[in-house]
């Protein structure tokens, strides 16, 4: 994609406030939790119906899991189609900010990155309070944008 076309589409679109972005997360922070206490139960009965306790050998294995099952969550809904369940609710889409397809590396650097954002007394999504465009962070490092897709009144 040229760089007129690039600024010509960004031009158009409208950007996703901080607000809906978090009303987003809110939205996916409630499936995502009903999938890993499902998980949680599932690692239970295997462990003889105890539950996995800090000073288990096993726990690290156990949370690094647990990480990896939000990293694919998050990454396989941005991967296809670009909204998890939370943006399709709040009508906002993650786009890449060259136009180019996004990939499992590009979700793994948002990820990361959102995880960085969230770390610093939420400072990498207050950014976006500040940025033309809206963006935290984990887009910016990630070259993502969130679009907002309701209609123009």
């Amino acid at each position: 994609m040229t760089e007129r076309n690039s600024e010509n589409l960004s031009n158009k679109r409208r950007y996703a406030g901080l607000f809906r972005r978090l009303f987003a997360i809110f939205y996916d922070v409630f499936l995502l939790t009903a999938i890993l206490l499902i998980l949680a139960a599932i690692v239970m009965t295997l462990n003889q119906g105890k539950a996995i306790e800090t000073s288990d050998n096993f726990q690290p294995f156990y949370a690094i899991f647990m990480l990896g099952i939000c990293y694919l969550y998050f990454s396989w809904f941005w991967i296809n189609g670009g909204q998890t369940l939370g943006m399709k609710t709040w009508q906002i889409k993650m786009v890449s900010s060259d136009g180019r397809p996004v990939n499992w590396k590009t979700t793994s650097l948002r990820f990361v990155t959102a995880i960085v954002s969230w770390g610093f007394a939420a400072l990498g999504f207050l950014w976006a309070l500040f940025d033309s465009k809206r963006r935290c962070w984990h887009d910016l490092v990630s070259h993502t944008e969130l679009i907002d897709l309701r209609k123009k009144k």
